[in-house]
């Protein structure tokens, strides 16, 4: 088969694609057909050796790629037969092997893909679909609230739009330049603000004059000085959700964070809810799973996707890191 592999810790260009053997499924495992895989920004930064979430980089060579759809085509000793030929998407762990024409994963982490959904949406949703439902579970949302995403094109930011509007929120959505500022109007923001401008936090401000309050809730996935703009304009009693930190100006792998006395002060809270205290409120990752390919099923969630050929990995690895993505970025093989 086919696969992408990184033999040593660094730039996109060490990603390769090349023949390697085809994996044998162990007792309780299957082998999917892969119709299409997931990038994760935390791709890049594993491709680079960092550790992120993960107590040691991954031992070397690899095939990156945790989230994957496809067809089960064999089957391991013990594993359910009735599993063979059907269509499945998995969120395989910290395992990885997605970026293939073929991977192996735990037959208990396979989804049957639901009508109506291709294979690359049902990737976006199986990974940026279940962190965004946790991500919400932090902020209820109603009439009432007035929400700013900071990376409103992204593939969490556009579901994060979608969920406020249908919510019967004020959406505000920030992205990088008059394309993505239009994707995000289009996808219902009800205003759409490009950050790379000097004079955002007017355009911001003027919006929420005309509504007579000032933001309830920051979902922060950029860091950096555009965090900081964006927390000036929360009201008292508003929440900054912190998911991520992938702001070009924030180089210490940190995310903007606040003193007590200023929060204290500013009368509002901030919290980054990645990690154990999602999955606690969500009630578990695949309770949080299922129920996200529910939400595209049913129309109620609508993931933009990005598709790049799998022989492509290093070129969509670069256009992550500089922002030249929209949405969720799968890889097709």
């Amino acid at each position: 088969m086919h696969a992408v592999r990184l033999h040593a810790f660094g730039p996109a260009e060490n990603l390769a694609y090349e023949r390697v053997e085809d994996p044998v499924p162990g007792p309780g495992q299957v082998r999917i057909a892969v119709r299409a895989a997931g990038v994760h920004l935390l791709d890049t930064a594993l491709r680079e050796g960092m550790t992120g979430p993960y107590p040691a980089p991954t031992p070397l060579p690899t095939v990156p790629g945790r989230e994957i759809a496809g067809t089960v085509e064999s089957l391991g000793e013990g594993t359910d037969p009735d599993w063979l030929g059907r269509h499945v998407v998995a969120h395989i762990g910290n395992a990885p092997g997605g970026y293939a024409e073929l991977t192996v994963t735990e037959a208990d982490k396979l989804h049957l893909v639901p009508d109506g959904l291709d294979d690359a949406e049902a990737v976006a949703m199986i990974g940026t679909g279940r962190t965004t439902l946790g991500i919400l579970g932090f902020t209820p949302l109603g009439a009432e609230s007035i929400v700013l995403v900071t990376a409103a094109a992204g593939g969490i930011g556009t579901l994060l739009v979608q969920y406020a509007k249908n919510a019967g929120a004020n959406v505000i959505g920030l992205a990088g330049g008059p394309a993505k500022t239009g994707l995000v109007h289009a996808n219902g923001a009800d205003l759409a603000v490009d950050y790379t401008l000097p004079d955002w936090p007017r355009q911001v401000r003027a919006h929420l004059d005309g509504l007579g309050r000032r933001a309830t809730v920051v979902y922060d996935s950029v860091g950096g000085t555009t965090a900081r703009a964006a927390v000036d304009l929360l009201d008292k009693g508003g929440q900054h959700i912190v998911y991520g930190w992938s702001g070009q100006d924030l180089h210490d792998g940190r995310p903007l964070t606040f003193t007590e006395d200023e929060l204290t002060a500013r009368a509002i809270t901030s919290q980054n809810v990645l990690g154990p205290a999602m999955v606690q409120r969500g009630g578990s990752l695949r309770a949080m799973e299922t129920r996200a390919l529910a939400e595209a099923a049913a129309g109620r969630l609508r993931p933009a996707v990005q598709r790049y050929p799998l022989a492509e990995a290093a070129a969509a690895h670069r256009a992550l890191e500089t922002r030249g993505t929209t949405g969720k970025v799968v890889l097709i093989p």
